[in-house]
């Protein structure tokens, strides 16, 4: 069994052609080359209602949210490509905390955030690439208990940065997203007290082996 450290990536939005969809996915990548175990998520898959106190208590914690929850749970690290909407962060993304934040039911277990080690970035087609979003995002995750590390990227004109395979066009800024996802990689490694092997272990979720 591996013992090298686990990161879920996954972007903040819902959109097929998201630039912050091909901006983790690159990200991604860069972890698990550096040897990190990635399990790659799109939340389109995880549909879940918008967050009602009076809905979860009369029907309990969606069969989507309890998954993602679980997700995260088995995972040290997170990547997280996160959109700005109005200058803050995108629904889709708040909604999936606020869920996944609850408490379980029938359970006294940890917080599935607690303890997470976190890495952002965005992209927009905007001059600031996403960056104002950034900084509500990583006050929650830290209201949280997640590390947020230092280190990010925003990526300013994305309709411009990607190529219509998904790739970027400039190779300096895909080695320095790639680069991201490596750093994640080694600082956890360096926390769990692991040695890395390189090479890629990288799989994407299937949420339908689940029904």
């Amino acid at each position: 069994m591996s013992n090298a450290p686990k990161i879920l990536a996954f972007a903040g939005s819902a959109r097929k052609d998201s630039w912050n969809k091909k901006l983790v996915a690159i990200a991604a990548e860069g972890a698990a080359m550096a040897g990190a175990e990635v399990t790659h998520i799109d939340l389109r898959d995880y549909p879940t209602p918008l967050y009602d106190g009076d809905d979860e208590s009369e029907y309990g914690m969606p069969a989507n949210v309890l998954t993602l929850r679980q997700l995260m749970l088995e995972h040290q690290g997170l990547l997280l490509a996160s959109p700005e909407y109005n200058g803050s962060i995108s629904p889709l993304l708040k909604n999936v905390i606020d869920w996944a934040s609850r408490p379980a039911p029938g359970s006294n277990g940890p917080s599935p955030f607690s303890g997470k080690v976190a890495t952002l970035m965005s992209a927009s087609p905007g001059g600031f690439g996403g960056l104002r979003g950034l900084v509500h995002v990583r006050a929650i995750l830290g209201n949280l208990g997640v590390i947020v590390l230092p280190e990010q990227l925003a990526i300013g004109s994305a309709h411009e940065a990607f190529a219509a395979d998904g790739s970027m066009v400039s190779d300096k800024q895909r080695a320095a997203v790639a680069e991201l996802g490596a750093g994640q990689a080694r600082l956890l490694a360096k926390l769990l007290g692991v040695t890395l092997s390189t090479g890629c272990t990288e799989r994407r979720h299937d949420p339908s082996r689940l029904k």
